[in-house]
């Protein structure tokens, strides 16, 4: 029988509490205590983990953006069209989006925040470069539109973080219909 050690299990609660934190208080109004109280550790054990809230706070970021970025790319081949890889990866993101609605949160957090640091940040976008070498593949075979990665990001991929909000505040039900149509849309946005 394996069992999970109890240091994996501590680091564990300890970024579900602050991803948990993060998501209902902000960056600023989750400090370290209120972390170590909610994971039920004390206060001393989140520095065995981590450096400071700073470095807390970056490495729960990376976690949670390889888990999206495997969940992404999960069954993505580089042998798919261009729209066909760009459905696969946007309907996966959709679902990670649905499905793991605490990390998403957490993520659209990271998004708008100058509390994760640059470097971080940067490691990040190294998990969505599938992603990017499809838009680059799409510019060149003049499918996708000449522009900054951002702005088709911006205008394809993001909109997702917004519905995904606007259904966990109970203003609208994102069915497979309406995942299928925003699809359509994300797809028409980027496409020439």
């Amino acid at each position: 029988m394996s069992t999970v050690p109890k240091n994996k299990i501590k680091r564990d609660a300890l970024v579900a509490a602050t991803i948990n934190l993060v998501n209902n208080n902000g960056f600023h109004a989750t400090p370290m205590a209120k972390i170590a109280k909610l994971a039920e550790v004390s206060p001393g054990t989140i520095y065995l983990y981590f450096q400071n809230k700073q470095d807390l706070i970056n490495q729960v970021y990376i976690e949670v953006k390889t888990a999206f970025s495997a969940f992404a790319f999960k069954d993505y081949e580089t042998r798919f069209s261009v729209e066909e890889g760009f459905e696969n990866i946007w309907k996966n993101i959709a679902e990670f989006k649905l499905k793991k609605v605490e990390a998403a949160l957490f993520l659209s957090q990271c998004d708008n925040t100058p509390m994760i640091d640059e470097s971080s940040r940067q490691e990040g976008l190294k998990h969505l470069h599938p992603l990017l070498d499809l838009w680059e593949r799409g510019k060149k075979e003049n499918i996708i539109k000449p522009v900054s990665p951002y702005m088709l990001y911006a205008f394809s991929i993001y909109p997702i973080a917004f519905l995904m909000n606007m259904q966990e505040r109970g203003l609208y039900t994102l069915t497979p219909e309406h995942i299928d149509e925003a699809y359509k849309m994300a797809w028409n946005s980027i496409k020439i």
